[in-house]
C-alpha cells in the first residue's frame, strides 16, 4: 500500500466519491444530521482537493483511504478520513494520520483537530487511542443537542539538524 497527495494528475474522482461513500455509510441512519460526504459531487470532490491538502491511499490499483487537511490558525483540521469498510482495522487510518502529523509539523503547526459525530462512540475510541483528546461538543446549526464532538492531538515540534 503506497499514500499518494492528490495533486493535477489525479482524474478517479468517481472512484474516490464511491469510496468516502462506502466508508461513511455505516452512519447512514446513525446520525443526525445526514453526514456531508453524501452531499459531495466528483466536482466537488475536486475543488476539495484544489482548496485543501489531500491524500489517497493506494493498494494495487484500488483506492483504499484517504484523508483531506486544511491548515487553520493554531492547527490542522482532519476532514474526511475514510478507508473502505473491507480495509478497515488494517493500520490504514493510522497511516493516513501519520501523513497529517508530518504535514502539520512541516506547516509549523502544534496540533491536529478533528471533528466526530457523538453518536459515534467507536470512533471516539479509535481516536483517543490515537492520541487525540476531546476538546469540546458542538452543535450543528439549528440543533439543541450536542451533535459532534471535537478532537485533538498536539504534535511534537520538528528538530532540524543543522
Amino acid at each position: 500500500m503506497t499514500i499518494v497527495p492528490l495533486d493535477q494528475s489525479f482524474t478517479r474522482w468517481d472512484e474516490l466519491l464511491a469510496l468516502i461513500l462506502a466508508a461513511f455509510a455505516s452512519m447512514n441512519g446513525r446520525i443526525d444530521p445526514p453526514s456531508s460526504a453524501l452531499k459531495l459531487t466528483t466536482e466537488s470532490l475536486a475543488e476539495k482537493a484544489r482548496a485543501e491538502i489531500g491524500h489517497v491511499a493506494i493498494d494495487g490499483e484500488k483506492l483504499i483511504g484517504c484523508l483531506f487537511l486544511r491548515p487553520e490558525a493554531d492547527c490542522l483540521y482532519v476532514g474526511k478520513l475514510a478507508v473502505l469498510p473491507e480495509a478497515q482495522g488494517k493500520g490504514i487510518g493510522k497511516r493516513l494520520l501519520t501523513i497529517a502529523e508530518e504535514t502539520a509539523a512541516a506547516l509549523g503547526l502544534p496540533a491536529l483537530r478533528l471533528e466526530t459525530r457523538i453518536e459515534l462512540t467507536e470512533n471516539h475510541t479509535v481516536f483517543a487511542a490515537w492520541g487525540f483528546s476531546r476538546t469540546a461538543e458542538k452543535a450543528h446549526p439549528g440543533f439543541a443537542r450536542t451533535t459532534f464532538i471535537e478532537m485533538r492531538k498536539a504534535i511534537a515540534p520538528t528538530i532540524r539538524a543543522v
